[in-house]
């Protein structure tokens, strides 16, 4: 293909598509995603479905702790510990490893619902910064207004 033929296949390309200023805007019509409208609930529904998860694994660490505490206050010997810091008693070091399980998966779940929390508040933002009204520069708006039990219907006239 010639370079004059490609240039002029270029312009009429360009030349078919309209411009920006001539297309109307729209801007303000276009909605929020339905992910954004509806995610934000479900994202704030998580987080706090992770909070009641991390405070239940948060109680059962505590609850393994307390067994173990009773269990060695009982009989302070059972609390024996070896050379590399475990508990030489099996039930001991069961209660112990309980806990810090629990504590562990509570931390997860802690951690996760932060997460959701802040994709929540992100959610939030993004919907509350779109434009929700149309542009002030539009000529003619028809009004309504409803005083007691009478409703007035008006035009409104821009210059």
């Amino acid at each position: 293909m010639s370079a004059p033929l490609r240039l002029s296949l270029l312009c009429l390309t360009l030349a078919a598509t309209p411009l920006a200023a001539q297309q109307p805007d729209t801007s303000w019509k276009r909605q929020t995603p339905m992910v954004v409208k509806y995610g934000k609930w479900a994202t704030l529904a998580l987080a706090v479905g992770m909070g009641l998860k991390a405070s239940a694994a948060h109680h059962d660490a505590d609850r393994a702790f307390n067994l173990l505490s009773s269990y060695c206050l009982t009989d302070p010997t059972r609390c024996n510990q070896g050379p590399g810091g475990r508990y030489i008693d099996p039930v001991a070091e069961g209660y112990y490893q309980a806990s810090v399980r629990s504590d562990r998966h509570a931390r997860g779940w802690l951690l996760g619902g932060e997460g959701a929390l802040l994709a929540t508040a992100g959610l939030f933002v993004w919907e509350l910064t779109r434009p929700k009204q149309p542009p002030k520069n539009i000529p003619f708006e028809p009004t309504v207004t409803v005083v007691g039990a009478v409703t007035q219907f008006g035009v409104r006239v821009a210059f």
